[in-house]
């Protein structure tokens, strides 16, 4: 099991986009700073994710969210995202 998620920049709103087989030490490890591409605006809260059963379709679905989705999209899968799913994979 493989998840897509989307970060959302505490510091100053901006989204990230990656996938993971453990989201809860991926998010721990972005929030350490120990990511090039994310530690110059931590702390992130997880706004978003999906699972995916195989790596090979969660790089797809990483890579469709990038580069063929606005911001805009991305905000709105945030706001209609239910918070109880964030709270049941990070607990």
């Amino acid at each position: 099991m493989f998840y897509v998620y989307i970060l959302v920049s505490q510091k100053d709103g901006s989204l990230y986009t990656g996938q993971t087989n453990d989201l809860k030490k991926r998010l721990k490890k972005h929030n350490a700073g120990n990511s090039k591409s994310t530690k110059s605006k931590t702390p992130y809260d997880l706004g978003y994710f999906e699972i995916i059963q195989t790596r090979a379709e969660a790089m797809w679905r990483e890579w469709e969210l990038k580069k063929q989705f606005s911001t805009e999209y991305k905000k709105k899968l945030i706001a209609e995202f239910d918070p109880v799913k964030i709270n049941k994979v990070l607990s």
